[in-house]
């Protein structure tokens, strides 16, 4: 299968780069501010630089696009999609939750994902009809099918100060209606969390193609769902997500309906 050649490929420089980033957790750092609350360190772009090298060398005629900036299009049928720090104000802090996010998108369909979290040394990977997996083992999505039993996750949009579509609402309402919400900042983790029965649901406003490219996959692949908050098809370019163990979906699409200030 040609996709396992390109899940290895994935997978060993995820796992490069996220070592790197273990290594240099408790360095000193430069933090530049693209925005009041959205930060960059010099490893993110150090990680991003490995991974763009390693993946270009096996995959030269390939498009890429990734968080800091990178967009290199010869109109290739595949497309690398990665996010080489997924967590940086949590790194940038030395709170040890962060991962890197790379997939692999052939004529607009996500083909394979790996989510590779370095401090735990947890690699999750998808390929598309054939499963996910967490350090080689197969991951399947939780089995509870009470929103109040369950584990929740979510983050907030780096323009909460500013924008009123800032999940606080969602917030407040899925706070008293499930046993508990985490925040963990880092969403590929979350929904990776989600596919291995961790987490059972994850919802965010405003994430980015290399936010969930490679952990939509990976949900999908381990049983889950995933739409955005009208119960619409789910997109990498969504402006919403939501992804579940199928179970309690629609419980909390209807617990989404309520900031609209419906609860049919």
């Amino acid at each position: 299968m040609e996709t396992e050649f390109y899940l290895k490929a994935a997978i060993e420089a995820a796992r490069e780069a996220g070592q790197m980033l273990r290594e240099n957790l408790d360095a000193s750092r430069e933090i530049i501010y693209k925005g009041e609350v959205d930060l960059v360190t010099n490893f993110d772009n150090q990680s991003q630089q490995m991974i763009f090298d390693r993946l270009v060398e096996n995959f030269p005629d390939h498009d890429f696009v990734a968080e800091e900036g990178l967009d290199q299009k010869k109109g290739s049928a595949y497309r690398w999609i990665f996010d080489p720090l997924d967590g940086t104000t949590n790194y940038a802090h030395r709170f040890p939750f962060f991962s890197v996010s790379i997939a692999l998108e052939f004529n607009g369909q996500i083909i394979c994902g790996v989510v590779y979290d370095p401090m735990r040394d947890e690699t999750f990977s998808g390929t598309k009809d054939y499963g996910a997996f967490l350090n080689g083992d197969r991951i399947k999505v939780s089995a509870l099918n009470e929103l109040d039993k369950s584990l929740l996750a979510t983050g907030f949009p780096y323009d909460l100060r500013e924008s009123e579509e800032n999940n606080i609402a969602h917030f407040n309402h899925f706070v008293t209606r499930a046993q508990a919400i985490r925040r963990c900042g880092s969403a590929a983790l979350d929904l990776c969390y989600v596919a291995c029965g961790r987490f059972d649901g994850f919802w965010e406003l405003k994430l980015k193609p290399w936010d969930v490219a490679a952990a939509s996959l990976i949900v999908q692949e381990a049983g889950g769902h995933l739409t955005d908050f009208k119960n619409k098809e789910f997109s990498i370019h969504s402006h919403e997500t939501l992804g579940t163990n199928g179970l309690i979906h629609q419980q909390m699409l209807d617990v989404l309906r309520m900031a609209n200030g419906t609860e049919d």
